[in-house]
């Protein structure tokens, strides 16, 4: 296990400034996730943990000591990548052990170890097969096996499930987490899906256009983001935003959904869709049903309110009918869920 300190890290290819002054601690043992859309720097500031990019400005510190000029291979680092990259002529032990033989780990021990990490990944069937012969989700846990063998004080995975398929990327996630309860190991792991983020990080290290807009626990960011950015990015569906009525100008549906938020001098107003209702004419604020997403046990409803620039979303019970477009409802607010932003997109405290 390690502690990774990043202080001041910035990056350049070409005119482009891609990092723009980064400064994080991850934690010893913890599992941190870099998340953001593309493009925003997260994978350019795994690289340079790694040591497969040259910092411009700044400092990396494992443990207290500064990688800037260390080589890779003395990091204590161990990168899994979006690709397997799995050497086809070999087998599964063969790719599990080849760091290890080019090391000078003897056969006995190489073995031993690769033998205990395919145990740690339940592949020890797999060990004799070769890459082609595995599925997307067997390839990925030789290609993490790899990294297990090293024994590396940091973890570091860019975007590992992105070429699985929906259900594979679910069962990845679980083994993934319960390989950290029992390694301990320090995780930086890079993803731009927040779903992943949200299920598996300790913390979230939320990237966007080479800034940090907010570093916290998954519900953190959730319940309180820092601002509009990190609200409309954390959640699905997601979040409402709804800007303050201008005075003299709003529809008496707008108002009335505004005065029930409740928000005095913010200027926009976010409100998670489980936050928003639908109720019977007469109950609430007035809207027209556009589409209705039955999920099963959740429907998912997507409303107009007359003078509101975006539809608004309603979670509702999977049970719930009637709601064809161009039905009437009524949509009632959970006042004391909304999150007020002011006139720069910040949070309101």
């Amino acid at each position: 296990m390690a502690q990774v300190s990043l202080r001041g890290l910035r990056k350049r290819f070409g005119d482009v400034e891609v990092l723009k002054g980064i400064d994080l601690d991850v934690r010893n043992g913890e599992f941190m996730v870099f998340v953001g859309p593309s493009g925003c720097g997260k994978s350019t500031t795994l690289r340079l943990i790694a040591g497969l990019e040259e910092l411009d400005e700044g400092d990396i510190l494992i443990d207290g000591v500064s990688a800037k000029d260390q080589r890779p291979a003395e990091r204590g680092t161990a990168m899994v990548f979006q690709s397997y990259a799995l050497y086809p002529h070999m087998t599964v032990a063969d790719n599990l052990g080849f760091a290890l033989k080019m090391a000078g780990v003897g056969s006995a021990e190489r073995k031993a170890q690769v033998q205990r990490a395919a145990e740690t990944l339940r592949i020890t069937d797999l060990l004799q097969r070769y890459p082609r012969e595995l599925s997307g989700g067997q390839r990925q846990r030789v290609a993490i096996g790899r990294a297990i063998v090293r024994k590396p004080r940091v973890f570091l995975f860019d975007e590992p499930l992105s070429n699985l398929d929906a259900a594979l990327r679910v069962d990845m996630r679980i083994e993934l987490s319960r390989l950290h309860q029992e390694l301990g190991t320090t995780i930086i792991y890079v993803t731009h899906d927040q779903v992943e983020a949200m299920t598996m990080g300790h913390r979230i290290a939320l990237f966007n256009k080479g800034r940090l807009e907010q570093v916290g626990a998954p519900m953190e960011l959730y319940r309180a983001p820092a601002n509009e950015f990190v609200a409309g990015f954390i959640g699905s569906p997601r979040i409402n935003l709804i800007d303050r009525p201008l005075a003299g100008q709003a529809t008496p549906e707008h108002g009335a959904l505004w005065e029930r938020l409740g928000l005095g001098a913010a200027q926009r107003a976010g409100l998670r869709p489980e936050h928003l209702s639908v109720a019977p004419s007469g109950q609430g604020v007035p809207a027209t049903v556009e589409l209705a997403e039955y999920l099963g046990d959740t429907t998912l409803v997507h409303l107009r309110v007359p003078g509101v620039a975006h539809l608004l979303t309603a979670r509702a019970d999977g049970g719930v009918t009637g709601l064809a477009a161009g039905s009437k409802v009524d949509l009632v607010p959970e006042a004391d869920k909304a999150i007020a932003f002011d006139a720069q997109g910040c949070l309101v405290a």
